[in-house]
């Protein structure tokens, strides 16, 4: 017999949610076989079977929370066979309760119409587990709030004094705060992990940072004609095409190392300054938005920057991202243009203290040398921590990186 073992889920996570097995109890499987997916706040992993057999034991179901080196399941280790025409359901079977078991009259959990004693320690998440051994606590004293009828931390906690207990008044919410009705015509889904935790990072972000956004203008019309000229020569040199990816990411470098503010960070009551350059590339995903980090872009060429943000666009979409791939920037840049967005005010991924963002190129009329002529251009739109970048330093970062966009040839010129 083989567990199958939560693995470690990467930096500050500590949990992840069962997202989906994609085998039944009795199925055969074959070692490395993928047998379940997990979702963290960040990221998907897949935990596959450690040999070959057949899976004996699911102890989590879908939409369980286990923590690292949790016990997921087992797989009696064997030749695989065919599954049996009477294998189990893959989800956990909780076993009725018997008589001796329900709780008593006066108890908490008398009248509990959706109370379901615990079927032993398997039924109880590895963070309940140890509430409950540590404090020597009846699980079937324990009044269960989960949506399955499931023991929560909770619930533990306020069985030792650890939260408090639900009152009456929060056992009957308002009728205000309880879910609506759903209309005939609408679909409730349940919120990934993933997106959940979009939307508190990004309310944290907002409600942390003083947030202010400074806007331009560039003309993209050297970049275009840079990029036309060399395109076909670049692609047949590297391998790669040629974007504006890559000229964006190196005007960010070096307005950075002149506003170095804008590459800091704040922590408690002091400021991090980061001598490095790890820029982070928003991904817009069938599963929600990713930051994949471009590490040490300023040691790259445009070749070398264009491999990189191309390889963790495909991870991104694909689902192959690491935590570690994920973690560590120090300014972030989003291109909304890319789906048509005019102008924007991008929310800034903490602990950042900038965001840029790009737009789609639009073709204007522009005043240039006292004439009115027709030019490709973009606004740029700085998102910026006032606590500690002044406006004056965001206005000055923004600016250069117009203007080595407008003049490309400064980037090679240190100017």
């Amino acid at each position: 017999m083989a567990d199958i073992l939560t693995p470690t889920l990467g930096e500050s996570v500590s949990e992840a949610t069962i997202a989906k097995w994609s085998k039944k109890v009795g199925d055969p499987v074959r070692k490395d076989e993928i047998l379940v997916e997990l979702e963290t706040d960040k990221v998907s992993l897949e935990v596959v079977s450690p040999s070959d057999g057949s899976l004996a034991e699911i102890k989590f179901a879908e939409g369980d929370t286990v923590t690292p080196g949790a016990i997921l399941g087992s797989v009696t280790e064997g030749a695989v066979a065919a599954k049996p025409a009477d294998a189990a359901p893959a989800a956990k079977a909780e076993p009725a309760p018997a008589k001796p078991d329900a709780p008593a009259p006066g108890s908490a959990n008398a009248g509990s119409a959706a109370y379901k004693a615990p079927a032993g320690d398997a039924a109880l998440s590895p963070s309940v587990q140890r509430i409950v051994t540590e404090n020597k606590l009846d699980p079937s004293a324990i009044a269960p709030t989960g949506p399955k009828g499931n023991i929560t931390k909770g619930d533990a906690l306020a069985a030792i004094g650890g939260a408090p207990a639900p009152t009456p008044a929060a056992a009957a919410p308002a009728a205000s705060s309880a879910p609506r009705a759903d209309h005939p015509r609408e679909e409730r889904v349940k919120m990934t992990r993933l997106r959940q935790t979009i939307a508190r990072r990004l309310k944290e972000s907002q409600n942390t940072a003083a947030q202010l956004t400074t806007f331009n203008e560039v003309d993209m019309t050297a970049v275009m004609a840079l990029r036309n000229q060399y395109k076909d020569a670049f692609e047949k040199a590297h391998g790669v095409k040629l974007g504006f990816m890559s000229f964006f990411t190196k005007a960010v470098v070096a307005a950075l190392k002149e506003i170095p503010a804008v590459n800091a960070e704040i922590d408690g009551s002091d400021i991090i300054y980061k001598n490095h350059y790890d820029i982070g590339v928003a991904v817009g995903t069938d599963k929600g938005l990713v930051v994949p980090v471009l590490r040490d872009a300023d040691q790259l060429t445009l070749a070398g920057i264009e491999k990189g943000i191309g390889a963790l666009g495909k991870a991104a979409r694909d689902g192959d991202l690491t935590l570690d791939q994920l973690q560590g920037g120090t300014f972030t840049i989003t291109n909304g243009g890319t789906y048509g967005s005019l102008m924007s005010t991008p929310i800034l991924n903490a602990p950042q203290s900038g965001i840029l963002g790009m737009h789609n190129i639009v073709q204007r009329p522009m005043a240039v040398d006292g004439q009115v002529v027709i030019r490709p251009m973009m606004y740029l739109a700085l998102s910026y921590d006032h606590r500690i970048v002044d406006g004056k330093e965001a206005v000055t970062f923004l600016v250069r990186v117009k203007q080595l966009l407008e003049d490309p040839a400064r980037a090679l010129l240190d100017l």
